[in-house]
């Protein structure tokens, strides 16, 4: 029992750690779109793409999602209802120029992963005696996160010329950096229950998920209210 834990502990650590630094646009990635225009593809591909893969708040959500669906047509229509809500939100909220305070909504993605973590060990079912659908949830959720990703964008002086192209290719780069991300989850899921199969460890491991969203809401509300 203690292995898988601290197997899946140490992950995270890592996990938390590169997207520390790495989480955002900034550096010489943020000079490159404030001081170029036009069609970039492969530059809004690798941003994309890294933007996710050192997403932690995103992975976390994902993390959730897929922890306890056993086969690959499940994973693939969850996975899909997520990446169908981000897309929408980021290309149109970019789009449309619809500006969201970036510690609220960052706040609310942190509650995306509390909601899953708590949903997994049937807090909800056990508590409060409700059902909630979760792949409608997990759909709203996607559009929450896809607004994160927006502002992300919107602190740049995005060019109006080849906007959409530029979006577009973010987008994709984004969903390229999540399949790459749902590979390193699903082996890291496959080794710890291979490690534990037991239901405490299921449970064990959903707290320390909810634990991290409440570490993610409590720090952006903290950053909004100073």
């Amino acid at each position: 029992m203690r292995a898988p834990i601290i197997f899946l502990v140490s992950s995270f650590v890592l996990l938390f750690c590169a997207s520390i630094f790495g989480h955002g646009i900034s550096g010489g990635d943020a000079r490159f779109i404030n001081q170029n225009e036009g069609f970039h593809f492969v530059t809004y591909l690798y941003l994309g793409a890294k933007h996710m893969v050192t997403g932690y708040d995103h992975l976390l959500f994902l993390f959730g999602v897929i922890f306890y669906l056993t086969t690959l047509r499940s994973i693939a229509l969850y996975v899909s209802l997520f990446a169908l809500g981000h897309s929408i939100t980021l290309i149109f909220g970019v789009l449309s120029d619809i500006h969201v305070n970036v510690f609220i909504i960052d706040a609310i993605i942190g509650l995306s992963v509390i909601y899953k973590a708590f949903d997994n060990i049937g807090g909800f079912k056990k508590l409060f005696g409700i059902t909630i659908n979760s792949k409608n949830a997990v759909f709203i959720f996607g559009l929450f996160h896809g607004f994160g990703l927006a502002t992300k964008l919107q602190q740049m002086s995005l060019s109006e010329n080849g906007l959409l192209a530029n979006l577009l290719s973010f987008n994709l780069g984004v969903e390229l950096g999540q399949i790459f991300a749902l590979l390193y989850l699903l082996l890291l899921l496959n080794i710890s229950h291979r490690l534990s199969r037991t239901p405490a460890f299921g449970v064990s491991i959903n707290i320390l998920l909810m634990i991290g969203g409440f570490a993610l809401t409590t720090y952006q509300l903290a950053l909004f209210f100073t």
